[in-house]
């Protein structure tokens, strides 16, 4: 494929080697790059490279030949000056601490984990700018959006939103994503892109609880709207703007995740509603359901903020406190009468 753009090295790092960071990784391939996929674990690293396929996360996808896998972390530092993020938000600053001791020129960092540090309270691109050495506000963007990454890998059209203060920042990653199946539009809140990918897993899971109680779409298209009005509250009070979160990142990003079969969070609230222990759910699952530690920071953030997210709060306790799922909900239709805005 004719190469596009000129960007350093025409080389990228992606970090990360699960569903995510192999999509992304087959879609800057696809797009011309030369791409270092990182991976923790050495033996899924070393039979990625071998068999060109990631069976544990992608089973049937090809990894093009212009992806190589590596355990290497010093390699995947010096590799390339675009660096991605696809790390579980839990192992971010672990994952940039290391990545952070071999940095010897100024990179351009793209985070695409949604989620909240829990002891920080911090959204990932502030982690970014606390352990990597040359961070700032003009070298780091975040994306997100509806996209699961099996339907990226099967180049299904796609739409998500790059957040970032540096305007060119946001064009260099449009021409580098972008193609006949990905499109990328940009946004300077990049406060508020961060908190809408990392909400919405809470209220993921919340309708995941509502389909295992067994109730219908009428209790479903209640949940998606009051919970984007809950995501709005509390992001405008952390200093987002209100209409991204009616943007990609906000209700595009949720109503795929609160309605899709792909949808790990929706699933975890499914197996909560239908009355199986939490413990039992994430002991059974490969992939990391990022709402589960993010319920517990909204729960923190919450009240810091001294922001009403009844829903949210109510996920908080099925998951943590042992309330009972249809009680939780009983609860939320009883309280008190108030305007829609």
């Amino acid at each position: 494929m004719e190469q596009r753009i000129n960007l350093g090295k025409n080389n990228i790092c992606v970090l990360g080697g699960g569903s995510w960071g192999t999509a992304i990784s087959m879609l800057l391939a696809e797009n011309g790059f030369s791409v270092l996929t990182w991976e923790f674990m050495d033996d899924l690293a070393i039979e990625m490279q071998e068999t060109r396929e990631n069976r544990m996360f992608m089973p049937g996808m090809k990894l093009p030949d212009n992806i190589e896998v590596t355990n290497d972390i010093e390699r995947a530092a010096g590799w390339s000056d675009i660096i991605v993020f696809s790390v579980p938000s839990h192992v971010v600053r672990i994952v940039a601490g290391k990545i952070g001791e071999y940095i010897s020129e100024r990179k351009k960092y793209i985070s695409a984990t949604k989620g909240i540090e829990i002891e920080s309270l911090k959204r990932m691109s502030q982690v970014y700018k606390e352990v990597l050495p040359d961070a700032d506000d003009d070298n780091i963007a975040v994306l997100s959006g509806p996209s699961f990454a099996a339907e990226v890998c099967r180049k299904f059209p796609t739409a998500i939103v790059a957040g970032s203060k540096n305007d060119d920042l946001i064009k260099d990653i449009q021409k580098i994503f972008m193609n006949s199946y990905f499109r990328v539009y940009g946004n300077n809140d990049i406060t508020g892109v961060e908190l809408g990918g990392s909400l919405k897993n809470v209220m993921a899971i919340a309708a995941g609880i509502v389909d295992g109680v067994g109730y219908g779409d009428n209790t479903k298209s209640a949940l998606i709207t009051r919970g984007i009005a809950e995501m709005t509250r509390l992001g405008m009070r952390m200093g987002s703007e209100m209409m991204t979160f009616a943007g990609l990142s906000g209700v595009g990003d949720l109503i795929l995740t609160c309605m899709g079969k792909l949808s790990r969070n929706l699933h975890v609230g499914k197996e909560i509603g239908s009355g199986k222990k939490l413990e039992t759910i994430l002991e059974e699952m490969i992939q990391v359901a990022e709402g589960v530690k993010t319920a517990d920071a909204v729960h923190k953030l919450s009240s810091e903020m001294g922001v009403e997210t009844p829903i949210m709060e109510k996920v908080y306790e099925v998951l943590f406190n042992g309330k009972e799922a249809g009680t939780a909900i009983e609860e939320l239709m009883l309280r008190e009468a108030k305007a829609e805005h």
